[in-house]
């Protein structure tokens, strides 16, 4: 079953709203012939920046033939930079004259000088390109400066906008050498915490699956490879103002209104496992806060595999119930009770949320935040080690994938 739902709202005049009077950063006039603009923000990266900028020079179709320059560009904001970013990124394009390189050096405020703000300043002005050209289907597509896309990684996320996505999201790789310079007890939980979220996406593909992010898929939609269609990016308010995790509420802001988010396999990125990081909400904060733990000898506690199980189960159940609502048959007090229970709202509560003009991604999304605001959810569900949950997971799958064929 396909469950779209037509009350989306969308902006009366999407360019307005995203960056009203805002100078652009770019003045040459888009190409004619492209299809996605790739956004960098970066902000001293001299040590990484010619390896992302390579990747991105280098990159072929599907099929392993060169992909055609004017198909694509790069706009790259150099913010705030104290080393030689600047005059690496300027001899690289010199070097690689037929590369559509759009190099921007700023000086951001104190209170606009962080990824939240820059990757939306880059994503705005992508935005303004693309629909400048009349490319609605055009495609905003996101990396980082200490990261290294895949040679298709620019012809596998247009293939999954061309096979109807709104949205991708790629699959992000340490860098190997960077994991092996990892504390001991950071690496293993950055390993198992990967693993356990596989898991975790396998799962909901047959619990509550999503027919246009089938499985496989993986779990990560993040700005190291995040890209979005210019018709979707303005109907989600564009990236949202928030200092990080940006890229986690612009996700968000998709789903609200039910654009089609791919987590493709096919699109794949390297990005540093350095922790020395950029921002207080990240990797490199996670990292460290893994090693801290090993060193204090604290577990890796996370969701158990019944309580994920539970929440996936009771989602599909409400999605079904939503649909039924869009089509005129509102439940009963005495029908929603059990399910109500379950998700841990009060019943009466869940009928007035059914009746507001909600995508179901928004009424689930409010039924989550007052489960957890109640402390619902935690009572009934004890986190537990990452290596139980993981085990129980492996368990619960391989008797659903039997059930599958």
């Amino acid at each position: 079953m396909v469950y779209m739902d037509k009350r989306l709202h969308v902006f009366a005049n999407p360019a307005t709203q995203l960056y009203g009077d805002t100078p652009a950063l770019v003045e040459k006039t888009p190409l004619p012939q492209c299809e996605i603009s790739v956004i960098v923000p970066a902000r001293n990266e001299a040590e990484t920046l010619p390896a992302t900028l390579s990747a991105l020079a280098h990159q072929v179709d599907l099929e392993g033939q060169r992909l055609g320059f004017r198909r694509y560009e790069i706009i790259l904001l150099l913010n705030n930079c104290s080393d030689n970013s600047a005059a690496i990124a300027r001899n690289f394009a010199q070097q690689h004259p037929d590369l559509v390189l759009h190099i921007v050096e700023k000086t951001l405020r104190a209170t606009e000088a962080y990824i939240g703000r820059v990757r939306q300043i880059l994503m705005d002005e992508a935005y303004r390109r693309l629909i400048s050209i009349g490319r609605k289907r055009g495609v905003i597509a996101s990396t980082d400066g200490d990261s290294q896309v895949s040679e298709t990684w620019i012809a596998a996320t247009l293939y999954e906008i061309s096979c109807g996505a709104d949205a991708v999201g790629g699959r992000i790789i340490t860098n190997q050498s960077d994991r092996a310079t990892l504390d001991p007890y950071a690496k293993a939980c950055h390993l198992r915490e990967v693993g356990y979220r596989y898991l975790i996406a396998e799962l909901e593909s047959y619990l509550d699956p999503d027919p246009y992010d089938s499985f496989p898929r993986h779990y990560q939609h993040y700005g190291a490879s995040l890209a979005v269609t210019a018709q979707m990016y303005a109907i989600a308010g564009g990236l949202p103002a928030v200092r990080t995790p940006e890229d986690v509420a612009f996700y968000h802001a998709l789903v609200r209104v039910n654009a089609r988010f791919r987590h493709s396999p096919l699109v794949r990125v390297e990005t540093s496992a350095r922790q020395t990081g950029r921002t207080d909400i990240g990797l490199a904060n996670q990292l460290n806060e893994w090693s801290q733990m090993g060193r204090q000898k604290q577990a890796f506690l996370v969701e158990s595999a019944a309580a994920i199980e539970t929440r996936y189960s009771a989602r599909h159940q409400l999605r079904v119930i939503w649909f039924s609502v869009l089509n005129g048959k509102m439940p009963t007090h005495m029908q929603l009770a059990p399910l109500a229970d379950i998700l841990g709202v009060p019943a009466e509560w869940l009928v007035q949320e059914l009746k507001q003009p909600y995508t179901f991604s928004l009424l689930f999304e409010r039924v989550d935040e007052y489960s957890r605001e109640e402390g619902i959810w935690a009572q009934r569900w004890q986190k537990v080690e990452i290596q139980t949950a993981i085990s129980d997971l492996r368990l619960r799958l391989e008797s659903l994938r039997r059930g599958s064929k």
